[in-house]
This record gives structure tokens, sequence and C-alpha cells, in this order.
């Protein structure tokens, strides 16, 4: 499968963080879901990738060019939202506009303004005046508007409500309808990933815990329920994680056929995006 991006044995390293070798693929058409703590080193992943921050090692190439080849083409094809607006506060949306104008070949004047008119920003208002949300909707307005191939986006539905949310990711969908187009979207709401993600990347402390493709992942991982005695008869290396009290153990496992074929006492219940990462943190704390 053709990719958008891809990244080789990535490092970079702070005094108290380093990434570690990061490897990391984006099929055209398809939406990533990048998902960890704050700190894990999502938000570094991407300024690496746009190069924002100088990586001690590794490859990245994008639309099979690296930034440095050609920079100004791949920037222009590459929509960008971070998890703060970084438009100057006396600005309004006309002024923006101008500047955007300059800013991309393919900038795309209506697409803007009708964005924000559906995002309801205020075109007279200063950005210093907005909300937080209201910030976030210009952001991606933005990134919507001059036809980019790829989307990196840093925790773009931060702080909107649920209904405009919803929008945002109706946009997302959209967006990748045109089979060149990819996104990826860093995000501690996995909700959202839920209803848009093609792969899930999951971070912890600069490290990758698993890629996958979100569907097998949801259908491999199964919680598993039952009295804390039957634990001495189970597999503890075949748990993801597993943790236990007096009467009863809860954990995660793979192999989901294998399990209640084995085990059909036991309670199963599917699991949510949010409590696979949490359990595949958990247990790379524990072996820490």
């Amino acid at each position: 499968m053709e990719q958008t991006f891809s990244i080789k044995n990535l490092s970079k390293h702070y005094q108290d963080f380093s990434l570690q070798n990061i490897n990391l693929s984006l099929p055209k058409g398809t939406i990533l879901g990048l998902i960890g703590e704050n700190g894990a080193g999502k938000s570094t992943i991407i300024k690496c990738l746009l190069n924002l921050i100088h990586r001690d090692n590794g490859e990245i190439t994008i639309f099979d060019q690296t930034l440095e080849q050609n920079p100004k083409k791949i920037k222009d094809q590459i929509g960008v939202v971070f998890d703060e607006c970084h438009f100057h506060g006396i600005l309004n949306l006309k002024q923006i506009n101008q500047i955007m104008k300059y800013s991309y070949t393919k900038w795309d004047e209506k697409r803007f303004f009708k964005l924000c008119w559906q995002f309801q920003l205020p075109e007279h208002k200063k950005i210093q005046t907005y909300s937080r949300g209201m910030q976030m909707k210009l952001s991606l307005a933005c990134a919507l508007s001059h036809h980019a191939k790829l989307l990196i986006l840093d925790e773009p539905t931060s702080g909107l409500d649920p209904v405009t949310r919803n929008e945002i990711l109706d946009l997302f969908l959209e967006f990748i309808q045109q089979e060149d187009n990819s996104i990826m979207l860093s995000t501690h709401i996995t909700s959202d990933l839920d209803k848009i993600a093609d792969y899930i990347c999951c971070i912890h402390r600069g490290q990758v815990l698993f890629t996958d493709e979100k569907d097998q992942l949801l259908e491999r991982c199964i919680k598993v329920k039952g009295p804390a005695y039957m634990l001495d008869e189970l597999e503890m290396n075949s748990f993801i994680y597993v943790e236990k009290n007096a009467f009863h153990f809860t954990g995660m496992v793979k192999d989901i056929e294998n399990w209640k074929r084995h085990y059909p006492d036991l309670i199963y219940e599917k699991p949510t995006l949010e409590e696979i990462m949490v359990d595949y943190t958990k247990k790379a704390q524990k072996n820490i």
C-alpha cells in the first residue's frame, strides 16, 4: 500500500525524555490515531515530522520526499492544527485570509469563509476575543482550506462541545473520501478515534507500544473477569494486563476464541480503545 509518510528509526533526546527508534507510516486514504498519556511523545513525533525540531536520528519521508529536499512544496500540501491557536490575537478573519493567501499556493478563500460561517466564527472580532474552542475551529478552518493532501492534527477536538466535535469528525471523514488524502490525529479523546480511525498507534514514554488496524485490535482484545482463585489456573503471560483483589480479577487478553473455548465460565466484555491503551500502558509501566 502506498504511504503518505514514513518514519524510520526516529530518535530525539532531551534531558528528561527520549523518543526511541520510532517506526511509523500512514497509508494513503486512511486515518491514523496517535494515542498515549500526556508526555508520551506524541507532539514530539509531530514536530519532528514537520521538521520543526531537529531529530537526533532517523529518516522521514512525506509524499516520497524529505522536507530537506523540497520543503515549500511538501508543506504546501500539509494542513496542521496544534493544540493551541498560533495566530496573533489582534488579527480578524479577513486579515488572516489575506495572510493565508500568500502562504499557500492553493488557498481557497470561499471554502475558508464557508467553514468560518459554519463554525459561527465572528468575522470582525479579534482572535484574542475568541474562546479556546473558537480558536481551535479557526485553526481547523485554515487547515481545511488550502486543498492539503495530509492533515496533521494535535488534539484538534480538545475544548469543543460534543455537537461540534461530531461536526469536525464528519469533515475529516469527508476529507479522506478523496483517496489521496490522509490524516494523522493525535488525541486523548479515544472515542473520536472509535468513530473515524483506520489505524491506531499507542505511544508510552517515547516508545511505540503497538501499531495496529483499529478494527482488528478491537476484535482481538477482550476484557476477562472472574473469581480470584481461578488466576492460579490461567497463564499469566497471556494477559496484556491483569488486576485482582481478594475476590475477583479483571484482565485484558488477546486470542478471544481460544480463551472462550478453554475458560467458558469466565465473563467476557468488549473493551474500548481507551481501556486497551490504559492496560498496555500499565503493562509497560510494570515492566520498567
